[in-house]
């Protein structure tokens, strides 16, 4: 793994998402995360995810709309992202970002 020096959006360009790819952003930075989400959710990664607080998440979606997403695309992203565990330490919150992404990758009958 080489570490990539560029801009989050212009790395999701270069390292072009497939049907495998997941997609979560962590920064609580809307000029690092907005442009990633956008290119995130322009490809067809199988899940996006952000990293945020319901109501940090609703600024977002709202910001992404009047960049010009539409409603479905902006439903792609899971935020707050993760399984629902109660979550508080870092370790913790990585493994209900990963169970998520296994749930849905694994395409489970029930929501993630």
């Amino acid at each position: 793994m080489k570490l990539n020096h560029l801009w989050p959006d212009e790395a999701l360009a270069e390292l072009k998402p497939d049907v495998r790819t997941a997609v979560v952003t962590l920064t609580h930075d809307p000029k690092l995360d907005d442009p990633a989400l956008i290119a995130a959710l322009r490809s067809p990664a199988f899940y996006v995810g952000a990293l945020g607080s319901k109501r940090t998440h609703a600024l977002r979606l709202d910001r992404l709309r009047d960049e010009g997403l539409s409603e479905a695309e902006v439903k792609r992203i899971r935020g707050p992202v993760g399984l629902s565990i109660g979550a508080v330490t870092p370790a913790e919150i990585a493994v209900a970002i990963m169970g998520q992404i296994t749930c849905v990758r694994r395409g489970e009958n029930h929501p993630c």
